[in-house]
């Protein structure tokens, strides 16, 4: 049996590039978890999502994930409310920044737990923009207030890395470790 602990429909869409005969299992695990380095929190909250789930599924395939936008040192989770999605998109206009997922995909006798980084480039977006993409309500269930997929709003100039990263699922390198 093999499970995406995951609620994202995203995540789901994703993983069906890759496997076609998977169940959802949502982990019901506080993600608030201090963590010293940032750039390590996708990993390690996906491998608490991973074992939480193993642990109830001791013969399963688990596959977790866990996105996270970087810029300036700072970490950007899903926003709170318009006001931080407001805060976080006008951080990033006209700025690269770094989308980094961390994956668990753990079973009986292995493990592998990695992050994928992608490098992106936002356009400049303007007060109007930022506000209208806001009402759209596309913000709220993404790291960084945003959806690379949301064709409608123009955000992203450039990616150096994965595409299916920043969506919130690296399926190139799953695809080694999923066969």
């Amino acid at each position: 049996m093999f499970i995406l602990a995951s609620k994202s429909p995203r995540r789901q869409e994703l993983l069906k590039l890759i496997i076609k005969d998977f169940i959802i299992i949502v982990p019901n695990i506080d993600e608030n978890i201090p963590i010293s380095i940032p750039s390590d929190t996708a990993k390690i909250i996906s491998k608490f999502k991973a074992y939480h789930i193993l642990a109830q599924y001791p013969n399963a395939t688990v596959l977790s994930c866990d996105t996270i936008v970087i810029i300036d040192g700072e970490l950007l989770g899903k926003p709170k409310d318009a006001a931080d999605a407001r805060r976080m998109l006008s951080k990033l206009s006209g700025r690269k920044h770094h989308v980094i997922s961390g994956f668990t995909l753990v079973g009986p006798g292995f493990e592998v737990n990695k992050n994928v980084v992608t490098e992106v480039f936002f356009n400049e977006l303007h007060p109007e923009f930022i506000e209208a993409y806001i009402k759209s309500g596309s913000p709220f269930d993404k790291a960084g207030a945003y959806g690379i997929q949301d064709e409608e709003f123009n955000l992203v100039r450039e990616i150096k890395g994965s595409y299916y990263n920043v969506m919130g699922l690296p399926v190139e390198e799953l695809r080694k470790y999923i066969k």
